[in-house]
Formats: C-alpha cells, structure tokens, sequence
C-alpha cells in the first residue's frame, strides 16, 4: 500500500508555508544584490566532484559516471564548493560567491536537511577578519529583508542588528564548561587525557575510544554552543590547530587557527577560514582525517591532487561559507529547515 504523500504537498499546508518561501526568494535577491555591489563575481561550480571534501565526519553521496563504451568512473555530489572556488582562485579569481546545492549524508532534523544550500564567498588579498564584517552585515540583510528585528530559536532570542561580540575558543572553554583548553595543547600537541579530565569534571561522559577532537566537539556541542549567540551574535575564533581543517595557523601563536565560527541563538551559521595555502601540510591534514575516517566508518574518500596543486597558486584569501537556509529560516521564525525549503525530502520510508 503506498504512502500518503508528504504534508508539504497538499493545498492548505502550502498556503501556510508559503509567506516564508516567498520570503526566501527576496532575501536570496537581496544577498545576490549585496555581493555584487561590492564587486563579486557569481560563479556556478560543478556538483560532481571527484572528492566530496576530506574532513572525518562529513558523508557524501556517491555516484559513477558512465561513459559512452560503458566504463564507469566514480564521483561524488559536493558537500562544499570550496575545493572547487579555491581552484578559480588560484586561476586568478579575486572576489567570488556562490549560493551551491550541496548534500551530506548522515544529518536529518530541524537544522539538517540532506540537501541545502551553503552560501561560500572568498576574498583574495583580505584578512579574515574582513569576513566577521560580512556575516554581520548578511544576517542584518536577512532580518531587515524579511522585516524582522527579533531572531529566535527554541527559547533563545538574538538581535540580528546589533553588533556581534568575539570570544576565542579557549575563552569559551574557561567560561561556559571550566575548561582550560590551552592546557589540554601542551606544545600545540593535544593531550587526550587532560581533556578527559577536564571533560569529566566537567560533568560531560567521554567514550574510551574517543580522541582528542571528539572530547572538544562535545564540549563544544554541550557547553559552548547553547551559550552562543544569545541577545546579539557570537563570533567564535581562533580554533586550536587540531581544529583547523582548510584554516592556516595563525601568525604569532601556531596553537590556534585563523578560523571562526558565527552563531546565532545557539544555532551555527557560518564557518570561515584564512585559508591554507600549503599543499603538503593540506596534504597532512587530508590524509589524518581520512585515516581517522576509515577507522570510524571504514571508508576513506580520495584527495582531489587537482586541488593540491592548485594551492601553491592561489593568493592569500579568506572564505566563508553560510548555512543559508539555516539563516532564512532565523530570519522568517520558522522552527525547521523544512519550514523555508520548498520540496523537502520526506523523514523516513
């Protein structure tokens, strides 16, 4: 017997979703008018790619690609345009966004959608700290479009027009879990048992098998991330090392990263880098995370070696990318991403 169809599909469901996704469309105008006032370039990069991006926990849809004699070739639907704009960096690209369909797998709920869309932007020549510039301006865009001064999730309220406050990482720890996160980085080398340690006494149950960076992300998750972004944005920066994905060390401390995270009633919505540009340490960071991988989930993905040499060639720039949808939906009041998505996939069979 078949299944009823998805709520979204019927008339009186539409009618009441459909102020948010008329919503959408204006502030993807108005995001689209915001970039190319300031001189970006839109680009549209491919879907497929032959790597879906290397970090451990990311879990992309894979595909093949059969050519005319019938030969089949694997690839996979991005879970990021990144590796993809760096390349048109390095081709000599200098300010470019895109809004890009991307999937992941393993994520479904009221901030997860197997399908979304990320807003990535790049800056060459500019630091970092241009783009906590940008991400403010973008959620003050989103709220002033939709017209709204008030953002709110699950009983945390932000405004989106005041000005953001920044808070490193390791400020975090201490303040919201006790945590002296620093101390956990002996030499820039993470200690597993000191943030075991810290984690327990922290109140928080750490499996045996757990590494270093699944102690932080739980911290993270737990502790940190509810505290963030209540009354006015939060930027959090300055991610130890271990942490950095695609980010560079930052000059004068290499414990930390250039990287920050934006968050707004405790929801994450911006992930941005200075990015790296040392193809050999890339290199490194791929293929741990792609170890880590393989023992987690007993899979690894290729490394784009495209991507690799392009690094050598691409100016020092800054990247970010934005949950878009998760930004809408902030911006609108819906309560789940599928509230601002106009075909949503159906939760389970």
């Amino acid at each position: 017997m078949p299944l009823p169809p998805p709520a979204w599909q019927r008339a009186d469901t539409h009618r009441d979703r459909r102020p948010r996704l008329i919503a959408r469309g204006r502030i993807t105008s108005a995001v689209r008018a915001w970039f190319e006032a300031r001189a970006f370039t839109e680009v549209e990069t491919a879907a497929l790619q032959i790597s879906p991006g290397n970090e451990t926990h990311l879990h992309a849809f894979a595909t093949d690609w059969v050519s005319p004699a019938g030969e089949r070739r694997p690839f996979y639907l991005r879970t990021s345009p990144e590796f993809a704009a760096k390349k048109l960096l390095s081709a000599g690209e200098r300010r470019i966004f895109e809004l890009a369909r991307v999937w992941r797998g393993r994520e479904r709920g009221p901030l997860h959608h197997p399908e979304f869309t990320l807003l990535e932007w790049y800056r060459a020549g500019e630091p970092y700290e241009r783009l906590m510039e940008d991400c403010a301006a973008l959620i003050a865009l989103a709220a002033e479009t939709a017209g709204t001064r008030r953002f709110g999730f699950r009983g945390r309220a932000c405004d989106p027009l005041a000005a953001p406050e920044r808070i490193t990482v390791a400020e975090a720890f201490e303040r919201f879990a006790g945590i002296d996160l620093m101390a956990t980085l002996p030499g820039g080398e993470p200690d597993r048992a000191a943030l075991d340690g810290a984690a327990c006494t922290a109140g928080l149950r750490v499996a045996d098998d757990d590494t270093w960076s699944d102690i932080f992300s739980r911290v993270i998750a737990a502790k940190v991330e509810p505290a963030l972004g209540i009354g006015r944005p939060t930027i959090l920066c300055e991610y130890p090392l271990p942490e950095a994905a695609l980010a560079r060390a930052k000059p004068g401390d290499p414990r930390v990263a250039e990287r920050f995270e934006v968050y707004v009633c405790g929801v994450e919505l911006a992930n941005c880098f200075a990015e790296l540009t040392d193809a050999a340490e890339q290199r490194r960071r791929f293929e741990a995370d792609m170890d880590e991988k393989a023992r987690i989930y007993g899979e690894r993905y290729p490394i784009d070696e495209d991507f690799l040499t392009a690094l050598p060639d691409m100016p020092a720039a800054s990247g970010a990318a934005l949950g878009f949808d998760r930004l809408v939906m902030l911006a609108t009041g819906a309560t789940k991403i599928d509230d601002v998505l106009w075909t949503p996939l159906p939760d389970g069979p």
